[in-house]
């Protein structure tokens, strides 16, 4: 008999993991992401957000074999698939999303790919001599292809999937009609896609932690509606009005948790501690822990440990300037969106120091996205494929909800400038000047 284990989870409720995947979780690569959490340093205006990255990808795992399920993939993609799901995070850096900027600007890669290529083997996957090393375990592709999962394939569907021209898969057409499809997609979507695992889990895992109820979504209505069509995912007539629910929680979550103004505040002081750290200090970010990371800044002294001092008393900078989405002039525009480059927007940073006469660890200048600004919409995440008699098409074409969704920005604000309460009138003063002339 396979060995099996029930794990007791608060948002799905027991959870059974089985052989040959059991193993996966117990591998060190999983056990560090319990010292990460998911919602990084929310718990600092969220009280209850002290969840982990490690109950996310067990609830990812949950949701992905849920679907795999109903979708009735074969033995061999339910391995593939449950690995992928299991593994997906296991790159994240510590505080999860408050440093992948930073870890980018010093490795070039994202945690996505960071984890594709821990999967197959790449690039190593714990520090020499750290916690999680262990002298003759397996390498993560070894253990992989111990228990009939192919580390390639793996990497694949943990990767974010292509939908551009010319890529392996074309997204929906925009007239709406028919789309056109290559090989087929549906593991990769699961984890990455439309209506996939991830998302479903994190809406509803921030949301109970959270206790802002936004984030709640009818999963059972959705799992149950989703099929296979031209080898990709797609959602029945009848899952439709629990889709543009989902879509509802996730636009109210990005704006009142994951960009509020003082979580974002608390997030751009850590990167700042890390910046401000020796460069040693941000190497392998993708390995270390929380615990590890902060008692690492604490002990470098100066602004690095000037801002963790800060953050673990709750002593968070205060707006100094902030910018409306709404209202934007096209030069104005224009100048912001230079800052969505990281080199750039430190530079600025630096600037508006020397003119407010404050050391620049004292100055956070927080833009969005590039493609936020421009109004730009995910078409993976928010044009969603509604199977109707046998034709496909997006839902924001029978949705005016979902159209509206699609163009909604994920925050209000376009510029955030903060700093200690003390410096507020000369930063505002000085950041209206560098960044508008």
């Amino acid at each position: 008999m396979r060995e099996s284990k029930t794990v007791h989870d608060s948002v799905h409720g027991g959870i059974r993991v089985d052989d040959p995947l059991l193993s996966l979780l117990h591998r060190p690569e999983m056990q560090r992401l319990h010292c990460v959490k998911q919602l990084g340093l929310s718990y600092l205006v969220f009280p209850g957000a002290n969840h982990t990255r490690f109950e996310h990808s067990l609830g990812v795992y949950h949701l992905a074999r849920r679907m795999g399920e109903v979708i009735s993939i074969d033995a061999d993609e339910t391995v593939q698939l449950g690995a992928a799901a299991m593994l997906h995070d296991i790159c994240h850096p510590p505080f999860s999303h408050t440093l992948e900027e930073v870890m980018e600007a010093e490795c070039g890669r994202d945690h996505m790919r960071l984890a594709a290529e821990v999967i197959t083997g790449s690039s190593p996957s714990r520090i020499e001599g750290g916690p999680f090393h262990r002298d003759g375990q397996l390498s993560v592709p070894e253990h992989l292809e111990s228990i009939g999962a192919d580390p390639r394939r793996v990497a694949a569907i943990v990767s974010e999937p292509r939908m551009r021209e010319g890529s392996e898969q074309s997204s929906l057409t925009p007239g709406g009609g028919q789309s056109f499809f290559g090989s087929p997609q549906y593991l990769n979507q699961i984890i990455h896609g439309p209506v996939d695992a991830d998302q479903m889990d994190y809406l509803l895992r921030d949301a109970h932690y959270t206790g802002v109820a936004h984030g709640f979504i009818d999963s059972d209505r959705i799992l149950n509606t989703i099929s296979v069509h031209n080898g990709s995912l797609v959602v029945g007539q009848g899952g439709a009005a629990a889709v543009e629910g989902m879509m509802v929680a996730r636009a109210l979550m990005f704006s009142s948790i994951y960009f509020h103004k003082a979580v974002r505040i608390a997030e751009m002081m850590m990167a700042k501690a890390v910046e401000c750290a020796p460069p040693r200090c941000r190497q392998n970010l993708h390995l270390k822990t929380e615990a590890e990371l902060t008692a690492e800044l604490l002990s470098q002294g100066g602004a690095a440990r000037e801002l963790v001092s800060r953050l673990l008393c709750r002593e968070l900078y205060k707006k100094a300037l902030t910018k409306p989405v709404e209202g934007l002039e096209g030069d104005e525009l224009e100048r912001l969106l230079e800052l969505t480059d990281y080199r750039r927007r430190k530079a600025k940073e630096e600037e508006v120091a020397e003119r407010a006469g404050a050391d620049p660890s004292r100055v956070l200048i927080d833009i969005p996205a590039r493609s936020s600004l421009l109004s730009l919409s995910r078409i993976g995440k928010t044009d969603v494929p509604i199977l109707d008699d046998g034709r496909v098409r997006p839902l924001t074409r029978r949705s005016p909800l979902a159209k509206a969704l699609q163009n909604r920005g994920v925050q209000d604000w376009a510029l955030l400038v903060s700093c200690p309460a003390e410096d507020r009138e000369a930063v505002s003063k000085a950041a209206s000047r560098a960044i508008f002339g």
